[in-house]
C-alpha cells in the first residue's frame, strides 16, 4: 500500500467487525464504523471549506475525536498538523505560522491560548464533538444535512503532504517535518513487521498523540494491522488505571518513554496490581533506557523489553531490538535497522567498520524529504546521499547499534569525550535512584565539566557523597561527576524527554545568578 488512507480502508474491509478503537469504560468501534466515522468526518471538512494542500491544526486530549479527525484531514488530502494542548499562546502563535495553519480544530470544550492566537493571525476555529458513534462528528461550521458523498470522489496519492511536525530541536528553533503518505504507510509497515503486529493485538496508549511514538508505534501501526487501541477515559496517560485498561482489553504490548516506565516500575513496588496480564512484548523508544530499568521490567512484567530508536524525520521507527523469537534483545543497544538503511558515517562520509563510532545516518521511504523551508538544514542533513541524524552511534560485531549520545551533547572533558548516557545508566543501576539525568557545564580547566542531577527514590536518603561513592567505584575517574544536585524533579518536555541543555540551564541557574550559555547551541 503506498498511501495509509489506502491502508487503513484495506483494513476496514478485510477486519470490519473487528475492535479499532475504544474509549475505557465509554465505548467500542469496529474497523468498518471507524472508516465510516472517517469518511463523514471528511466530507464535513469539506463542506468547511478544507482544500488539498491545506494545513489543519488540530489541538486536542487523546480522545476519539482527535483520532477521527486526524485521519479524515489526511482523507481529504490536506496536512494534519497535531499541537500539543499544554503550549501557551505565544508557542501556538508560532507553530500556526510556521505551519501555515488554514483551520484550527479543537474539541468541544475548546482551548483558550490556541483560539487567542488563532485569532489574532486571522484562523478560523472549529470545534469537533462526537455524540455518540451513531451520528458521527458534528463540526461546529457545518450543518448536519451537508451532503455525505463530497468527499467520496477525493484520491489520496502517495505524496501527498499528511502530517506536519516541529522537531524537540534540543539546539535550535523547532524545524518543520513533512511527512507523506508513503513516508506514514512504510513506517506503519515496519513497524507491524517487526513486532509482528496482527488483528489478535491489542494495546493501550499511554502516550501523547501529537508526537510520533504514540502516534505512529501506538495508534496508527495497530490501526493499520487490524489491532485495537484503547485510549484512557482520562485523555492521557494515569497509572493507577493502567493495568485495569490492559487487563479489561487484554492487551498484548504497549509501548512508552522511560519515564513513564519508570513510573509505571514506581507504582509495581508500592501498589503492585494482583496479578499482571501475559504480554507479548514491551517496547521502549525516545531516549534511551538503562539496562537496570530494562531488567526490572522484564522481571516485574515477565515480559520481553525491546528497546527501539527513533526519530520525527524518519516517521518514528528507525531500528529496534527483536522479538525473543527473532534473536537476542540486547540491554543498551537499540537493535537492528527496520525497513530501512543504516550506516555509520565519519565526517567525510565513509562508512565505519563494526565496533567503530561515527554519526548514524539513514534512508529509506520512511525518510522525509526534508524541513520546510529551512535550506541551511537541509543541506547539513542531506549529506553524501544519507539523512544524518545527528547522533553519534556504532554497530556491535552482530549487527546491533549502540548509541553513545547527541553529537552536541556528548560532553567534552579536557578533550576526553563523555557518553552522557553511559553515565545515566551507571547512576540508575544505584538501587536508590529512581531517576538520574546527567549534563556538561562549563568549566574553567577542562573546557566542560559532568553534573548531574538525581531523584532519589521515596524514604531513601541518598545523599551526594553516596552516588559519587557509587559513580568512583562503576566509572573511570574523568567520567565521575563533579556535583550532584539531590532533587525531587527534572524538567521534560511535552514528550516525557529530558533535554540535556534545558536540565542543565535550570540547575546552573540555581547555582548562580550569572548567565548561562545555551549548550549545543
Amino acid at each position: 500500500m503506498e498511501t495509509l488512507t489506502g491502508l487503513l480502508k484495506h483494513v476496514a474491509g478485510k477486519f470490519p467487525d473487528r475492535r479499532a478503537i475504544s474509549v475505557s469504560g465509554k465505548f467500542d468501534i469496529t474497523h468498518s464504523r471507524l472508516d465510516q466515522l472517517i469518511d463523514h468526518a471528511a466530507s464535513s471538512l469539506v463542506a468547511a471549506g478544507v482544500h488539498p494542500g491545506d494545513v489543519v491544526a488540530l489541538t486536542f486530549p487523546n480522545t476519539v475525536e482527535y483520532v477521527i479527525m486526524f485521519l479524515a484531514v489526511i482523507r481529504v488530502r490536506a496536512t494534519a498538523a497535531p499541537l500539543n494542548q499544554a503550549y501557551t499562546a505565544d508557542e501556538f502563535e508560532f507553530y500556526l505560522s510556521d505551519s501555515g495553519s488554514k483551520l484550527l480544530l479543537t474539541a468541544k470544550e475548546g482551548n483558550e491560548p490556541a483560539e487567542t492566537a488563532a485569532s489574532k493571525i486571522g484562523i478560523p476555529h472549529v470545534t469537533a464533538t462526537l455524540n455518540d458513534v451513531e451520528s458521527g462528528i458534528h463540526l461546529s461550521a457545518v450543518s448536519d444535512s451537508c451532503a455525505d458523498s463530497s468527499a467520496a470522489n477525493i484520491v489520496n496519492e502517495s505524496s501527498d503532504v499528511a502530517l506536519f511536525l516541529h522537531t524537540s530541536g534540543t539546539t535550535s528553533r523547532p524545524k518543520g517535518v513533512p511527512l507523506t503518505q508513503i513516508n506514514l504507510a512504510s513506517s506503519v509497515n515496519n513497524i507491524k513487521s517487526v513486532y509482528k503486529l496482527t488483528e489478535s493485538d491489542s494495546t493501550v496508549i499511554v502516550l501523547p498523540l501529537f508526537h510520533v511514538h504514540g502516534l505512529l508505534a501506538g495508534l496508527l501501526s495497530s490501526l493499520g494491522a487490524g489491532a485495537a487501541v484503547t485510549l484512557p477515559s482520562a485523555g492521557r496517560f494515569s497509572a493507577s488505571t493502567f493495568w485495569s485498561d490492559m487487563i479489561k482489553y487484554n492487551a498484548t504490548w504497549y509501548t512508552a518513554v522511560p519515564t513513564i516506565h519508570q513510573i509505571i516500575l514506581d507504582r509495581h513496588l508500592t501498589k503492585p496490581e494482583p496479578e499482571y496480564p501475559k504480554l507479548r512484548f514491551i517496547r521502549s523508544c525516545s531516549a534511551s533506557l538503562a539496562p537496570s530499568i530494562l531488567a526490572r521490567l522484564e522481571e516485574a512484567f515477565d515480559a520481553p523489553v525491546l528497546e527501539a530508536y527513533a526519530m520525527t524525520e524518519a516517521t518514528h521507527l528507525m531500528s529496534s531490538n527483536p522479538l525473543p523469537e527473532d534473536g537476542p534483545h540486547v540491554p543498551g543497544s537499540v537493535g537492528k535497522p527496520v525497513g530501512q538503511e543504516m550506516a555509520i558515517l565519519d565526517e567525510n562520509g565513509v562508512e565505519q567498520k563494526a565496533g567503530a563510532n561515527g554519526e548514524v545516518c539513514i534512508r529509506g521511504p520512511n525518510v522525509t524529504s526534508g524541513y520546510k523551508n529551512n535550506p541551511e538544514a537541509n543541506k547539513s542533513a542531506f549529506l553524501f546521499g544519507w539523512f544524518h541524524t545527528g547522533d553519534i552511534g556504532y554497530f556491535d560485531s552482530d549487527g546491533y547499534m549502540h548509541l553513545v549520545g547527541r553529537i552536541k551533547e556528548l560532553i567534552n572533558r579536557g578533550g576526553e569525550k563523555i557518553s552522557p548516557i553511559e553515565v545515566d545508566a551507571v547512576l540508575l543501576a544505584h538501587p536508590d535512584v529512581a531517576q538520574a539525568v546527567c549534563f556538561g557545564v562549563p568549566d574553567d580547566k577542562y573546557g566542560e565539566e559532568i553534573n548531574c542531577a538525581v531523584i532519589p527514590r521515596e524514604g531513601s536518603g541518598l545523599d551526594e557523597e553516596e552516588v559519587l561513592r557509587f559513580c568512583k567505584k562503576n566509572l573511570a575517574a574523568f567520567k565521575v561527576p563533579k556535583k550532584v544536585f539531590i532533587t525531587d524533579s527534572v524538567p521534560k518536555t511535552a514528550t516525557g524527554k529530558i533535554q540535556r541543555r534545558i536540565v542543565a540551564e535550570h540547575f546552573l541557574t540555581r547555582i548562580s545568578t550569572a548567565k548561562v550559555p545555551k549548550f549545543g547551541a
